[in-house]
């Protein structure tokens, strides 16, 4: 891929404050062949059309020799995690590991775990007492969604610092423009917390103790298992801490909606999911490729090429939304495709939901906020899972 390209443009890091431009820019050729190959698409409706097609695999091993493959499908030790896998493998996955996560099957298991993380929202915030200043994404959006994931998965909270380093290693393998080195120590990483894991999973086979783990592990073996939870907490926190620190930015950049919400707390459903829309944390998927030939909008897709689902440009397309580039909590009809769309729809959803809707009220509700003192903040160099790396603002006291 050459550097004047769109998508190189798009993975570079000079660009990643504010994308979307080019994603204005992209959408004019909904279906975009690249000097490679790749096909990016970027309007809504093609974008939703495909992510539901059977014909578009997850499964990058699906993919012609010389094309990117994700740091799962180069593993030789686990197999691939289920969002790497096309049907039957993953139904069979994702249905299993749903039973003890959620509804229909345990409904009540998620909203049990309310009490425990608004008691953890209580006591980052506590943490700010006598601080002129903060950082958003270390002191807060970043150790609630760890203590979230671990709380689900029945990880002992004294090794969640463990889990830091594993997570931005993997999560760097999802950036196309990650060099072969990056690539490595994802490997590296997965096969680490997958030997923390495998361990962990075992104790809880000998001993059962609260988590899914301890659930799953009489229905799965042991390296579908290890493969999941390895999943499990590096998307279960990682594209949480972006969703909380890209709600908490939005918000100080329109002081008027944030005002507004400060006196109609009632305001936090439509005002998230405007945000998921506004600054999706998963920005595009580009590990999908075709499994035959497909024809979107005037354009055919040929077998085995790779596809990239450009979810944020979408979230912008004015063919289906009404002034797409503002921020609007009283839009109506808001279907974004913030948390993806079809099968491999965003398993951990409803947990982010319950973190989103904890964490970001309390915050505004205590804190009282000055100023940001960087805007735009410096990001993650991750072009696909995009936020904020740091988020310094000033502030002048804490409330009850």
């Amino acid at each position: 891929m050459t550097t004047d390209t769109i998508a190189a443009q798009i993975t570079d890091y000079a660009n990643r404050a504010d994308p979307y431009p080019l994603y204005a820019e992209l959408r004019k050729t909904p279906v975009r062949r690249e000097d490679d190959g790749t096909y990016l698409v970027s309007t809504y409706y093609e974008v939703r059309n495909l992510a539901n097609d059977p014909r578009l695999s997850n499964d990058t091993r699906n993919r012609p020799s010389g094309y990117a493959r994700t740091a799962d499908a180069k593993d030789t030790t686990l197999p691939p995690s289920f969002i790497f896998t096309d049907p039957p493998v993953h139904d069979r996955l994702r249905d299993t590991i749903n039973r003890p996560f959620g509804p229909p099957h345990s409904p009540g298991f998620l909203d049990g775990l309310r009490g425990e993380l608004a008691q953890v929202v209580t006591e980052l915030l506590d943490a700010f007492e006598g601080k002129d200043q903060v950082d958003i994404v270390e002191d807060f959006s970043y150790p609630l969604p760890v203590t979230a994931i671990c709380k689900v998965l029945g990880v002992p909270r004294e090794d969640e610092p463990r889990f830091h380093g594993w997570a931005d290693a993997l999560a760097s393998t999802l950036d196309p423009q990650s060099d072969d080195t990056a690539q490595q120590k994802g490997q590296q990483a997965r096969q680490d917390l997958g030997a923390y894991l495998a361990d962990l999973i075992e104790t809880k086979r000998r001993h059962p103790g609260p988590g899914i783990l301890s659930a799953l592990a009489p229905d799965m073996t042991p390296a579908d298992l290890e493969a999941t939870a390895v999943l499990l907490l590096v998307a279960g926190h990682e594209t949480t801490v972006n969703a909380i620190t890209n709600t908490t930015l939005t918000l100080l950049r329109h002081p008027d909606v944030l005002q507004r919400f400060q006196k109609q707390p009632e305001l936090a459903v439509p005002l998230i999911e405007e945000v998921l829309r506004y600054e999706p944390p998963v920005q595009f998927v580009p590990w999908t490729t075709a499994l035959a030939d497909i024809d979107v909008a005037g354009t055919t897709i040929p077998k085995g090429s790779p596809v990239w689902l450009m979810l944020a440009a979408a979230n912008r397309d004015p063919k289906r939304f009404i002034d797409p580039d503002r921020f609007d909590p009283d839009r109506k009809d808001n279907e974004h495709l913030g948390f993806y769309t079809g099968i491999h729809y965003c398993f951990g959803a409803p947990l982010a939901r319950i973190e989103l809707h904890l964490a970001v009220p309390e915050l505004f509700r205590r804190v009282r906020f000055s100023r940001l003192l960087e805007d735009p903040p410096p990001y993650r160099a991750n072009a696909v899972l995009r936020g904020p790396r740091h988020l310094p603002v000033a502030i002048e006291g804490l409330t009850a």
